[in-house]
């Protein structure tokens, strides 16, 4: 009986992010300390299938992880993910040593929608941002069914951002 229920608890510790590497504290409280203007991030005209392909082999090459963040210039919350992930230098410093990010514009839903189902992703997102997180060297997705789970990234503080994007480092 012990055993099984051992086999059990390990399997459900290797499966979720509860090994995950500490987030980093964030000095930023708020939004308000953002740097007007919050930039528009997304390549509109960008090749996404050249990026991501681009990004993958530069995340496999520097044994990173691949972060896939789609999301549109009209949406104030996949402006504020990225703008954080720029500007709150811990985050910043953070993603920049255990991720390569590459982000990829969805329009309004109706573009590029060849990269999330890729990844097994065929229905509508379930809104925006949403971050894919892939390990380069299997191709596989590592937060299926979560990764819209910020899409409400205004209604989070930063550090509850810096913390989700922790998670999917082992």
């Amino acid at each position: 009986m012990i055993r099984p229920l051992l086999a059990a608890l390990l399997a459900a510790s290797l499966a979720s992010p509860v090994l995950a590497a500490p987030a980093p504290k964030l000095a930023m409280s708020g939004y308000a300390e953002l740097k007007p203007p919050i930039p528009y991030p997304y390549d509109e005209q960008a090749n996404a299938d050249r990026d991501v392909a681009r990004a993958k082999a530069r995340a496999k090459t520097l044994h990173k992880l691949l972060m896939i963040d789609l999301g549109g210039n009209w949406c104030a919350d996949c402006r504020l993910l990225t703008a954080t992930m720029e500007q709150a230098p811990e985050l910043r410093a953070f993603v920049e040593k255990h991720y390569v990010v590459v982000l990829v514009d969805v329009g309004r839903f109706d573009k590029n929608l060849q990269i999330p189902a890729h990844y097994g992703i065929t229905t509508r997102l379930e809104g925006v941002p949403a971050l894919l997180i892939v390990d380069p060297r299997t191709d596989k997705l590592l937060n299926p069914g979560v990764v819209s789970d910020i899409q409400d990234a205004r209604n989070m503080t930063p550090q509850a951002l810096a913390d989700y994007i922790a998670k999917w480092i082992h």
